[in-house]
């Protein structure tokens, strides 16, 4: 479910080496698109090898949580892609992750001793700390209106309208070969969940299947973050109790494999939350925040990508051999923390050449609640980042969250109209430009020059001529450079650190 912790089922062999390199120190991590044309790289938020499309950012590895969505390119076919396997978390099919969100609480028996891992559980239900920690991790922006426009107040005229999702029983279900969980029978594994959002609620059946949804920890996932986020300390006290809490109780079945004992205590947090929906508790909670903490952005985008990209992952799998157009992404930590340095807001514009499946997109828009455009010319990149955009804005609804507009255009974003139209207002602009050739990079600089004073150019690697001396090299004498260093585990190709920069148009 993946960007605001987040396997490929593709074997890719690897060379492992040892490289004692002194880094900087890391910034802090933040909860994290398809091919563009000719040799590039897109960015998008997803790892996993695709046909000549560009770099992409991808959500957050399994690692981080490791696990949610980034941006990407095309990198040359010689280097090995790092795909995380399914089997690391039920949550990371088919996708890489970064693991720079929050890990949910986790009970390995129905023990009360005074245990490390229970001082742990305990000291994140402290509401004291559970706020500060939301608060560190939520970007606040003073424009920003978070609550969906469209969302259900709980208003006893209106139902709520059905919501045009994918359920997860659609992707992870017994007649995808998947097995019972928790001594369930097969007749006894539907369920349904109930989000804040909307009073339509998500078909899981609880089972188990590799590469698929763990319908029983999506369903955990969803509760702490409707608890911890959507809820004041006193309105959360009967989810994240640690000892008689409906989170605690829920947990504790699982662990017991007690599935009856887990469908009742999930019918007491729908009927619970649907009270507080009557109330209209959680449209006012919504309409008091600035900001989503990056954990549920990346929840919501793993859970968008699940649906949609991971069931069909094979059509970015493939890329024609000798060229330099495979599939790679940016994380979602990695993104985050591109959106922070480059002090983006949501009266901005953001734009991302070369997009892949949209994951950076996407995660733009509900991160930051801005403008978002991407560009991709690779046609089954373009169709699944079709697909994640109807998922999202979905999905969205269902967790009453309002993202910013999303514009996702086809084609060579050297000729497209729509987006050399919005570079010309973009604020931020996003290339990941891995593996471009010199003379797509040499198209980019020509493109910059319609750009407006201040935009922020991110890009791998630098668009400035190592010879300052070039008389064409019309780079330098329109970007200043500012050269940095990425961590570990931020991009899908590789675990080690790596280096970018981030231009400043004169």
């Amino acid at each position: 479910m993946s960007i605001f912790n987040q396997k490929s089922k593709f074997k890719v062999k690897t060379e492992v080496r040892a490289v004692k390199k002194t880094l900087p120190e890391k910034p802090k991590p933040k909860s994290t698109s398809a091919p563009p044309s000719t040799s590039r790289i897109t960015s998008s938020v997803r790892a996993s090898p695709s046909t000549t499309s560009t770099p992409r950012a991808s959500p957050l590895p399994p690692s981080a949580r490791k696990s949610q969505n980034g941006s990407s390119r095309y990198l040359d076919p010689s280097s090995a892609l790092k795909v995380p396997s399914s089997s690391t978390s039920s949550n990371s099919r088919k996708r890489p992750r970064a693991s720079h969100s929050p890990a949910s609480p986790s009970f390995d028996s129905d023990s009360d001793s005074d245990s490390a891992s229970d001082d742990d559980w305990q000291d994140q239900l402290d509401p004291r700390k559970r706020l500060k920690r939301l608060e560190q991790l939520r970007r606040h922006d003073p424009n920003r209106r978070v609550r969906h426009p469209k969302m259900w107040k709980g208003d006893r005229e209106s139902e709520g309208e059905l919501l045009p999702i994918i359920h997860a029983v659609e992707v992870a279900s017994l007649s995808e070969k998947c097995q019972p969980v928790m001594g369930l029978s097969r007749d006894e594994v539907g369920v349904r969940l109930r989000y804040p959002g909307s009073n339509h609620k998500e078909k899981y059946e609880l089972v188990k299947g590799k590469d698929k949804i763990e319908g029983a920890q999506d369903i955990l996932t969803v509760v702490r973050h409707v608890a911890s986020i959507y809820l004041s300390e006193e309105e959360a006290r009967p989810f994240l109790d640690q000892n008689s809490g409906i989170y605690r109780r829920l947990e504790r079945c699982k662990n017991l494999n007690d599935g009856k004992g887990f469908k009742e205590v999930l019918k007491e947090y729908s009927e619970s939350l649907f009270a507080l929906q009557r109330k209209g508790v959680i449209a006012k909670n919504l309409e008091t925040m600035r900001g989503v903490p990056q954990e549920l952005v990346a929840f919501i985008l793993d859970q968008v990508y699940d649906r949609t990209v991971a069931p069909k992952v094979e059509l970015l799998a493939k890329y024609e051999n000798g060229t330099d157009n495979v599939y790679g992404e940016l994380l979602h930590p990695f993104i985050s923390d591109i959106f922070e340095r480059t002090q983006l807001t949501s009266d901005m514009v953001f734009v991302d050449l070369g997009s892949g499946v949209g994951n950076v997109v996407l995660q733009a828009a509900l991160e930051i609640g801005c403008e978002s455009w991407g560009c991709e010319m690779m046609e089954n990149a373009c169709n699944l980042a079709d697909a994640q955009k109807k998922e999202f804005a979905a999905r969205c609804r269902l967790w009453g969250v309002a993202p910013g507009k999303v514009y996702l255009e086809r084609g060579d974003f050297r000729k497209n109209e729509p987006i050399l139209e919005s570079l010309k207002r973009a604020d931020v602009v996003l290339v990941n430009n891995q593996a471009f050739t010199s003379q797509l990079n040499d198209n980019l600089v020509n493109m910059f020059l319609d750009l407006k004073i201040g935009c922020k150019i991110v890009s791998l690697k630098t668009f400035v001529h190592d010879n300052k001396l070039a008389e064409n090299d019309v780079a330098s004498s329109i970007l200043d450079v500012e050269h940095l260093t990425y961590p570990e585990e931020y991009v899908s190709w590789t675990g080690a650190a790596g280096t970018y920069c981030i231009s400043t148009r004169k």
